[in-house]
């Protein structure tokens, strides 16, 4: 078994940052980054919205983000966390898939996951006309036909934020009502650019080499269109990726890690940052401020572990 001072799981902006913060203060962290790292701004074609780059690659923002934290010391691992056992307190005990380690203190930083429609040509053009965050890809845009999937807020709030740049912003709902608050479904029947399809589903999503169109099923009638567009939104919910930590931490009722002001779990030593505590802000930027909290706040529980050892 191997033991390490500071464990971070996640290689988003949370995870980088908080890597980059502990590294600084020479805690020497170990970053097991999970099977695709950089989280889902890694498969964000262009990012316009992150302080200090008018704009840049998802990807590329990303492993700007891992050469700084190595720098200053961080060690990633490119693997995935398996299990973990923090019931009896620090050290806790993490295993990946070709090894177990001990740490000293935890940082969870394993994000979010969009949930996906499932249909042909959607992983294809991802980033290719195909998002799932309005705020990310809205501007690039500009004087287009856009598709929002979903009925409930977040198809709502993100359907309004589109019409700042498309010229049509079709939501299209499996259901005839939406799901969304009273206020919301106001403002977007009242925009003029918002057109509203009911009781319908996509079957496919085509294009080469960026989205061109779909096809698109009436669920009452079972008759199938094609319809041009420009890009497919894509708005029905995201998950936690806590699934690895039930029974061990507490969530609220969307299963969203729950942490107090110095990011610290239910367990105390187990840290958490980004959007795997976050079920507001959902931003690379909201996410990197969370891991630099995190880190802090890891320094000082670690200190204050010294401090015990010494007393005793």
């Amino acid at each position: 078994m191997q033991k390490e001072n500071l464990i971070i799981i996640g290689s988003g902006p949370a995870g980088l940052t908080a890597a980059l913060y502990a590294a600084r203060a020479n805690l020497n962290p170990l970053l097991i980054s999970g099977n695709e790292i950089g989280g889902q701004i890694a498969i964000t074609s262009e990012v316009e919205n992150f302080p200090g780059f008018d704009s840049i690659l998802g990807p590329d923002l990303i492993e700007k983000m891992r050469g700084q934290a190595e720098r200053f010391g961080a060690r990633m691992e490119i693997n995935e966390v398996t299990e973990v056992d923090f019931t009896h307190g620090s050290p806790f005990h993490l295993k990946v898939y070709s090894d177990e380690y001990e740490a000293n203190a935890i940082i969870i930083a394993t994000g979010a996951s969009a949930r996906r429609l499932g249909i042909p040509g959607e992983n294809e053009l991802i980033g290719k006309g195909v998002s799932y965050c309005a705020t990310c890809d809205g501007f690039f845009f500009k004087n287009k036909d856009v598709l929002v999937i979903g009925g409930g807020d977040s198809a709502l709030q993100e359907g309004l934020f589109l019409t700042k740049y498309a010229n049509r912003v079709r939501i299209v709902h499996r259901r005839d009502t939406l799901r969304g608050g009273e206020v919301l479904e106001a403002r977007a029947k009242a925009n003029d650019k918002i057109q509203f399809v009911w009781n319908t589903t996509l079957d496919s999503i085509e294009g080469n080499n960026k989205v061109e169109g779909v096809q698109a099923r009436n669920v009452q009638t079972g008759s199938t269109e094609q319809w041009e567009t420009d890009g497919v939104f894509v708005f029905i919910g995201h998950f936690p990726n806590t699934q690895l930590f039930k029974e061990q931490l507490a969530m609220d009722e969307q299963n969203f890690l729950l942490v107090d002001k110095f990011m610290q779990t239910s367990v105390p030593g187990v840290f958490a940052a980004g959007e795997v505590m976050d079920p507001i802000y959902k931003q690379a930027i909201s996410s990197a401020g969370q891991g630099c909290q995190a880190a802090i706040s890891v320094e000082r529980y670690l200190e204050s572990l010294h401090d015990q050892a010494l007393v005793k």
